[in-house]
């Protein structure tokens, strides 16, 4: 057969004298064609030879998925209202609200963001609210304590934690790769020559997290023999004469930690960074000040937990998880001017 006589959808269309959208249809099975039409139109098409061409069938089919892509409804983010709450997630927050929002977006969600705790919003009232607005996803921003949204009514809702660990209710959760980030800057600074590192937390800090910054940490200082292990800081709030008193006592070459205001502490000791000590900071996006170390990507960790709280709904996956599930985000290495390589 000449590639003039191939048989086309508008070729078969006008034989059979029906429309090009009813042949269409009816090769992709559409339940919408009559079964009979359907058996007819495929019937000729075998007969006559006709082959779909897979490029157009790709390209068709992503026009109906943008199509399909228009306004689907929306979504809420919640957070709590924590007046006690060290403000180490303000930039994160950010961040990860932009990362939710801009993957709502791309798959047909606009996203409405909650604070319980301020302007008289309570769980019972958020309830009211989300259910008078036909809100049925939600994600649970990070809080600093474990938080608790039992009151919700979950029978209506499927919910995502954008953290490591909720259990009031137990929801599925995505949060950075806290150990996995840690094994990526020890490496980093073994490679550079630190051989004294210690590591500053919180104690909230490490609880939170069930200690896992703690426990990578530690579990490479003894899988290490070229590492001097050194007493972690834990402190139930950070202090300059506390820090101070650790640095001096035990003497690391390098400090782990959230806070670059650790760095002005080093230096009332007697450090140069970097010249004479390194800074790693666990979580870059928290501070104005560049610093080398991990960039959790809070905007991955956004975009994958509002995946999921989507998937969900189109699979109906309503009310409380009978079993949880955890996706970790792998963070990524940040050049930093509060490291350099160390000679000697």
């Amino acid at each position: 057969m000449t590639p003039e006589k191939r048989p086309t959808i508008r070729s078969m269309a006008k034989a059979l004298k029906i429309s090009r959208t009813t042949v269409s249809e009816a090769l992709r099975d559409h339940p919408r064609v009559n079964p009979k039409t359907r058996a007819l139109v495929q019937a000729s098409a075998k007969a006559a030879g006709y082959r779909s061409n897979p490029l157009a069938s790709s390209v068709l089919s992503e026009v109906r998925r943008k199509r399909l892509s228009a306004f689907h409804g929306v979504l809420a983010t919640i957070g709590l209202e924590e007046p006690a709450r060290v403000p180490f997630l303000g930039g994160y927050w950010h961040d990860l609200r932009k990362g939710a929002a801009m993957r709502a977006d791309e798959l047909g969600f606009k996203i409405e963001h909650f604070i319980v705790g301020q302007k008289g919003i309570s769980v019972h009232r958020l309830d009211t609210i989300l259910l008078s607005r036909g809100i049925r996803g939600v994600l649970i921003m990070p809080t600093w304590g474990r938080p608790d949204f039992n009151q919700l009514s979950w029978t209506h809702y499927t919910g995502v934690y954008a953290d490591y660990l909720i259990d009031q209710p137990g929801l599925h959760s995505v949060c950075p790769d806290h150990p996995r980030a840690m094994s990526v800057a020890m490496h980093r600074l073994h490679t550079a020559g630190y051989r004294r590192p210690g590591l500053v937390l919180l104690e909230q800090e490490s609880h939170r997290l069930e200690h896992r910054w703690l426990g990578s940490f530690l579990a490479h200082v003894a899988c290490n023999p070229a590492l001097k292990a050194l007493p972690p800081l834990l402190l139930p709030e950070m202090s300059a004469q506390s820090f101070k008193r650790w640095f001096r006592k035990y003497r690391p070459d390098v400090v782990l930690g959230h806070r670059a205001k650790t760095m002005e502490w080093m230096q009332e000791c007697g450090a140069r960074v970097p010249e004479t000590h390194g800074f790693c900071c666990l979580n870059t996006g928290l501070n104005a000040q560049p610093c080398a170390g991990i960039d959790q990507q809070p905007r991955q960790v956004g975009a994958y937990a509002i995946e999921t709280v989507i998937y969900q709904m189109h699979h109906n996956a309503y009310g409380i998880p009978a079993l949880p599930y955890n996706t970790t985000v792998p963070a990524l290495w940040v050049d930093g001017p509060t490291l350099q390589p160390r000679v000697g």
